[in-house]
């Protein structure tokens, strides 16, 4: 009867051995794969540059942007009265948008595209101030005349 008894107990043992082997072998197996991708290489070639193409409907995006700000800024005359339009907060908030698209696509543009870009902002700040220098001069000179 002990024999029997000790039958399921060495059933038992050698099962909790059995599978003691097999998570030890899944263990040193988890960790033969860690070690393998520590040590594994890493390619660190650059990759090759990549030119972004022309878009045309984002160069007529900017000139249209550039188009507005420098109707606001006296570029064009207005049709009903034949006077430039000037509104420098209009002009400054596209020349934002501008700058703003200009910052968001960093990188993305081709040169050609950037050029256009640069470009038109430089023109249009250089405009923007000098108009903002001329309405401060008539301002001063309003209130000049003004003053007995």
């Amino acid at each position: 009867m002990a024999d029997s008894v000790g039958v399921p107990q060495r059933l038992r043992q050698a099962t909790r051995d059995k599978l003691q082997a097999i998570q030890f072998t899944e263990e040193s197996t988890l960790s033969d794969r860690k070690q393998e991708e520590a040590f594994r290489v890493i390619d660190r070639a650059p990759l090759p540059a990549v030119t972004p193409e022309r878009l045309p409907a984002f160069e007529n995006l900017v000139r249209m942007l550039g188009s507005n700000a420098a109707m606001v800024l006296g570029g064009y005359a207005d049709p009903r009265t034949g006077q430039p339009m000037i509104d420098p907060d209009a002009a400054r908030e596209l020349i934002d948008m501008l700058d703003a698209l200009h910052q968001k696509t960093k990188g993305n543009l081709s040169p050609e595209e950037d050029e256009l870009l640069l470009d038109l902002l430089g023109k249009l700040k250089m405009t923007y101030l000098e108009i903002n220098q001329a309405v401060a001069a008539e301002a001063a000179k309003a209130k000049a005349k003004a003053r007995p």
